[in-house]
């Protein structure tokens, strides 16, 4: 169940990244400043990077740690 649960968190973070990038309803819909900031615009985007590659890192890190 570990691995099904990291390696979901590894998409998730695949996915905000291209969510810091591409504009498409997928990544749109997963936007973590959308979630969070009542007005996320253009200028928050980039936080999407940012916990994009927190997320995907530490699902990466807990995938191969064993």
């Amino acid at each position: 169940m570990d691995i099904v649960v990291n390696a979901g968190a590894v998409a998730y973070g695949v996915t905000l990244v291209l969510a810091s990038i591409v504009r498409h309803p997928l990544t749109e819909a997963m936007r973590i400043d959308a979630l969070f900031i009542p007005q996320a615009n253009e200028r928050t985007r980039p936080l999407n990077l940012l916990f994009g590659l927190a997320i995907g890192g530490y699902g990466a890190w807990s995938l191969f740690s064993r």
